[in-house]
């Protein structure tokens, strides 16, 4: 447990202790439904913003990091935004605007999270703090109805999106309590000889190579590969991924770090795309393996690749 997380269980302790209901979350967790647990918070909710007074909304708003505007050029990130959705579309990849937020658990259930770093909210959400997950539900969602198909053919999509964490972040350029990322992702079907993987690093490299060429003036990314577990044959997996990155792009500066780890984030591969824009180097985004769809479907013939770039770090003097 993490130091930060130690001293939130110390705080709680402390609180419920005060209150003299040691078991209070126990029953608000446990013994309680979903719906019925909405309707307390938002009782407790309207009455204390009924207390408020004008003075201490506008103090919370100076105090609070969450809710400050962006410091980049808005027209400058609404451009780079149409300008990335509109190459991602030109190479197959639909264009998705999702809800600001998604369900309770999105980040957490499924991928190795702490609720704690996320904005949970009522009525069963939270506010988006990894679009990927989003977009997994709904790929998930389309193929459990049926108004989606993977295969033959795979999905794919792509979206941008402002995003909220609530971990703190240390207080340098880059580091933002909302930030705008560039996702996308494709989900497929496993039809042996890593032929769903081959396919889906490529076009998510080949698109990445097209937006970095195009509105930043001709930069060049390289992209660094990192194993990890998750695959019955990880080092057979990166083995051929390599290979045929390097079949469809020779020049292209791919580098392999062999370092070990046991990030369980991503399954059997994580790639790292790094730029140099203006002199200025940026390790501007990753993406990888989940098993998330395998999860929400409860198939392990599911496949998914998912990446993302951060946009505001790209427009930061």
């Amino acid at each position: 447990m993490s130091t930060q997380n130690k001293s939130d269980r110390g705080e709680l302790k402390r609180i419920l202790r005060e209150l003299g209901h040691e078991e209070l979350v126990e029953v608000l967790s446990e013994r309680m439904s979903g719906s019925d647990l909405s309707t307390l918070l938002l009782e407790v909710f309207r009455q204390r913003t009924a207390k408020r007074q004008p003075s201490e909304l506008l103090r919370s708003y100076k105090e609070n990091r969450f809710v400050k505007p962006a410091v980049v050029d808005p027209l400058a990130l609404k451009q780079l935004e149409l300008d990335l959705l509109r190459i991602a579309q030109q190479q197959a990849y639909a264009p998705v605007q999702l809800s600001p937020v998604a369900p309770l658990g999105s980040c957490s259930i499924v991928a190795p999270a702490d609720q704690n770093k996320i904005i949970s909210a009522l009525r069963g959400t939270e506010v988006v703090a990894d679009v990927t997950n989003l977009l997994a539900l709904h790929i998930a969602d389309g193929l459990k109805s049926g108004d989606l198909s993977n295969a033959p053919e795979m999905l794919r999509y792509c979206t941008t999106h402002r995003h909220v964490r609530a971990q703190k972040f240390p207080n340098v350029p880059g580091f933002l309590p909302h930030f705008g990322l560039y996702a996308m992702v494709t989900s497929g079907k496993d039809n042996g000889s890593y032929s769903f993987e081959k396919q889906a690093v490529w076009e998510h490299i080949a698109v990445y190579r097209e937006m970095f060429r195009a509105p930043f003036g001709g930069a060049e990314i390289e992209i660094i590969l990192n194993a990890r577990p998750g695959y019955t044959d990880s080092e057979g997996l990166n083995s051929r991924l390599i290979q045929h990155i390097r079949e469809q792009a020779p020049e292209l500066v791919v580098t392999v770090n062999s370092e070990p780890s046991d990030n369980a984030y991503y399954k059997g591969l994580q790639f790292t795309i790094k730029t140099t824009i203006n002199d200025k180097v940026h390790y501007i985004g990753d993406g990888g393996f989940v098993d998330w769809t395998q999860q929400l479907m409860g198939s392990k013939k599911e496949r998914m690749l998912i990446s993302a770039i951060g946009l505001d770090r790209l427009l930061l003097p």
